[in-house]
């Protein structure tokens, strides 16, 4: 791989029409590789252009996209400002602010942004909403809403397992799938982590769903993360990549840690699983190197897997 010569090919074409160049594909061996954006471009500029340009520029063509840079680019007020920077009160007067433009916002104005990511070549396949258990019920109704104009496929959220049944009944309202994100923190009952939390929440309605991150899950089942794929593979809306080591250990470079990527890419390769394989950058940039170019070794990492 050489980022910098490819680097270099695209300030030559920065100045042609986004019609007239080459729409990414980072669909590989049939699975689609995404990322979760702009979560994964640290310390860079968060907008929906500039996710889009990031995405375009790395070769993705699909992505879990987080709701603020959508909302934000279409003229919603920014919400829950840092309490040491603001009044008295002023995270709750944004919040405020925030639901009453939610609710008055036209889904159609969405669908527009699905068509500036579509012409591009890159698919919005998850839509991530963060505050969804503190949500009134109309604003979870809007959230559904956007998801399905932005031709997402699943909703997901970091919610307490307990608060599951409730979002699940909105699911099967809308009939649309939930992925709930899972993190390390097997001891907690509220939290995802361990095979059981999901299964309870996949209890409630099948519509409720698993984004498992195979990072966090191998830290702390310190186990792997294939038998629970393999069983629940018709639930999973998306899993996050990323190496960690084993009994809650750090994040690593990918192939320094014990998370299983390879394999994981390979099972969903040979069962040509539909879900997308969504990259989250969360290890420490080494000096000398950046975002772009970790992410670009993340990217061909998992084109060699699936070669």
């Amino acid at each position: 791989m050489n980022f910098t010569r490819r680097d270099f090919g695209k300030l030559a074409l920065a100045t042609l029409p986004v019609t007239l160049l080459a729409k990414p594909n980072s669909k590989f061996g049939g699975v689609q590789i995404g990322v979760n954006a702009p979560y994964s471009f640290h310390g860079m500029p968060g907008g929906l252009e500039d996710v889009l340009k990031d995405c375009t520029d790395l070769g993705l063509s699909a992505l879990e996209l987080r709701s603020q840079p959508v909302e934000q680019f279409l003229g919603a007020p920014t919400s829950y400002p840092a309490p040491r920077q603001q009044p008295a009160g002023a995270a709750e007067a944004a919040a405020a602010a925030l639901e009453k433009w939610r609710l008055s916002a036209s889904l159609d104005k969405f669908k527009e942004v699905r068509k500036k990511y579509a012409d591009a070549g890159v698919a919005i396949e998850i839509v991530k909403f963060d505050g969804v258990d503190k949500m009134k019920d109309e604003v979870v109704d809007y959230a559904f809403g956007v998801a399905k104009a932005l031709g997402a496929k699943a909703l997901s959220c970091e919610i307490p397992v307990s608060k599951t049944k409730w979002l699940g009944e909105f699911a099967a309202k809308h009939k649309f799938m939930v992925g709930y994100h899972g993190h390390g923190n097997v001891t907690n009952p509220e939290a995802f982590a361990t095979p059981a939390s999901w299964e309870r929440a996949m209890s409630f309605s099948k519509y409720n769903g698993i984004n498992l991150d195979i990072g966090h899950f191998t830290a702390g089942n310190s186990t792997s993360p294939i038998p629970f794929i393999k069983q629940y593979a018709d639930r999973i809306t998306h899993i996050h990549l990323k190496d960690r080591k084993l009994n809650q250990g750090p994040n690593t470079p990918w192939g320094e840690g014990d998370t299983p990527i390879k394999d994981v890419l390979q099972l969903m390769k040979k069962e040509k699983y539909h879900f997308q394989a969504t990259i989250e950058l969360e290890y420490t940039v080494p000096q000398g190197s950046d975002v772009m170019k970790e992410m670009a070794k993340c990217v061909e990492f998992c084109k060699n897997a699936l070669a």
